[in-house]
């Protein structure tokens, strides 16, 4: 994994202070969130960007046909699509998901994911 040094003034003295890139997303720069994950043939592939005790940020591409099946979380996410389109299920309830939309999946409800084409989404997930 790359690493950013930042140069930090502290009591006017110069120190430094290494931070890594997350997720590939280099900190304060802007970036496409769906160039940093990838589809991969019958596969789903998942990039966590931030991983902090409050919580998760994570991309995920899905090929077509692929997903998650039903479980539950211990923790509220938000799943925002940001590209293609999904069937996301919550509690029984399915929802016919498209690009910019997204679905609160409350704790301890089950859910599941399925990639109606292929599709990208971004997962966030808060601790309490």
């Amino acid at each position: 994994m790359s690493s950013l040094r930042l140069h930090v003034m502290s009591n006017g003295e110069k120190g430094s202070e290494t931070m890594r890139r997350r997720g590939g997303i280099e900190p304060a720069k802007k970036q496409s969130l769906t160039s940093i994950v990838s589809y991969e043939p019958g596969s789903v592939v998942s990039r966590t960007v931030i991983d902090r005790g409050a919580g998760t940020v994570t991309l995920f591409a899905f090929d077509e046909g692929e997903g998650l099946s039903e479980h539950t979380a211990s923790y509220d996410a938000l799943l925002y699509i940001l590209e293609g389109e999904a069937l996301v299920t919550v509690s029984g309830v399915s929802n016919e998901m498209k690009v910019g939309e997204a679905i609160v999946l409350p704790a301890g409800k089950p859910h599941s994911v399925r990639a109606t084409g292929r599709f990208k989404m971004l997962l966030t997930m808060i601790r309490e």
